[in-house]
């Protein structure tokens, strides 16, 4: 697949790449996506969340009232979960969320991923950025000439101190390395911008 590639001006350059068919040509295998996908959310959970539950509480043990002949019902001390300030059965305990996918199956999902935005018409190229000064307005001036909308990710060979910052606060828009780049992140993004080194660098990455 031949796309043209841009300049930070959107116009082209009067050059073309070719988009090697071992990564960006295959048929995008679903189950793959879905699960590195679920693993990519998965192992973003912290998994810090907790509850007390009775024998953390801090209170009385001593039982409110006695079993029976009050008219009311059964209780215990103060720290049973039915009562305000109480513990909490069955609650959330700090646990590791983390799952493991084998390295193939992590690569076959992201030649997935860009072969479904290849196939979609979703991959722009434009050449090597490179910014002499950090500013946010020239690249979102550079978003918009690309005719680039919301969520996008722009994928660079290497990382470049100006570019980054230049990039940072931009909603819906992220800036990473081609080494870096995972299949959550190009499934979310509705355009993948990809600059010109950066597809080497991805090709090599997944041979």
């Amino acid at each position: 697949m031949k796309l043209d590639i841009f300049n930070i001006q959107g116009e082209k350059t009067g050059r073309a790449v070719d988009l090697p068919d071992d990564v960006f040509g295959g048929e995008p295998n679903e189950h793959v996506l879905y699960l590195a996908v679920k693993q990519y959310l998965a192992n973003q959970r912290q998994g810090t969340h907790k509850s007390k539950e009775r024998w953390e509480i801090s209170g009385s043990t001593r039982k409110l009232h006695r079993q029976k002949g009050t008219g009311g019902s059964r209780k215990g001390d103060i720290n049973s979960p039915l009562f305000p300030g109480g513990a909490r059965v069955f609650g959330p305990r700090p646990r590791d969320y983390e799952q493991k996918l084998n390295k193939k199956v992590k690569r076959l999902a992201r030649k997935s991923a860009l072969s479904a935005k290849a196939k979609t018409g979703s991959i722009v190229i434009i050449e090597d950025l490179n910014f002499e000064t950090p500013k946010t307005k020239t690249f979102v001036d550079m978003l918009s000439k690309l005719n680039v909308g919301k969520k996008s990710l722009v994928v660079v060979a290497e990382q470049n101190e100006n570019v980054h910052l230049s990039s940072r606060n931009i909603p819906n828009t992220k800036l990473v390395r081609a080494q870096d780049v995972n299949t959550y992140e190009i499934m979310y993004a509705n355009t993948l911008v990809l600059s010109e080194g950066s597809i080497q660098k991805i090709v090599e990455t997944l041979a």
